[in-house]
């Protein structure tokens, strides 16, 4: 797992669909408030829907860079090399949109009441990495903002919210990854309560 990276160049050849389902299965294993499982994982592999989500996305990214994103975060964005262009979402054989759910839509439930709606998702999602990671493939997490654009492209109920847009495929040969460095143990873990500073 410490060598998951993402990654903005993928391969464009072909994923087998039975291991993005095999993914997303792992994916929906994950814990959730009252067990509700808010989420739904939209996986698209049309090279259509991709273009009019890429043409969606990179309209919300100009907005970001040009008058959204304030001095700092442009600044710390900068190291990455990101910028409004976005080919991996056409690039990439898979597009995973996942959406969380604001109410319970299946039949014979006591209630549609659902509880702990980002914590449950943000676990899913990091279960679906992880996974993405075993299976060999790249993954990008990727969020413009708004995304409501996704669920008007993917025609999803109004109480079906985009949460996060996942490109998923083989890196590409020629792959190359910004040079980070990852927060120390020592600083990120604290045993009981740690020294206060």
């Amino acid at each position: 797992m410490a060598r998951r990276r993402s990654i903005r160049t993928f391969s464009r050849d072909p994923v087998d669909r039975s291991l993005i389902e095999s993914i997303v299965a792992t994916a929906g294993t994950a814990p959730s408030g009252a067990n509700k499982q808010p989420w739904r994982f939209v996986a698209i592999d049309d090279p259509d829907l991709k273009r009019q989500i890429r043409e969606g996305a990179e309209e919300e990214e100009r907005l970001f860079y040009q008058s959204r994103a304030g001095a700092d975060w442009l600044r710390d964005l900068k190291a990455i090399g990101t910028d409004e262009h976005k080919p991996f979402l056409e690039d990439a054989p898979w597009l995973i949109v996942v959406f969380k759910m604001m109410k319970d839509d299946r039949e014979g439930m006591p209630s549609d009441q659902v509880y702990y709606v980002n914590e449950s998702v943000g676990i899913a999602v990091g279960m679906l990495l992880a996974a993405a990671q075993q299976a060999g493939l790249a993954t990008l997490t990727h969020t413009p903002s708004p995304m409501k654009f996704l669920a008007r492209i993917l025609e999803r109920p109004d109480y079906e919210r985009p949460y996060m847009l996942i490109p998923i495929g083989w890196p590409a040969q020629d792959a190359s990854v910004p040079d980070i460095e990852r927060k120390r143990m020592e600083d990120i873990f604290v045993l009981n309560r740690g020294d206060l500073k």
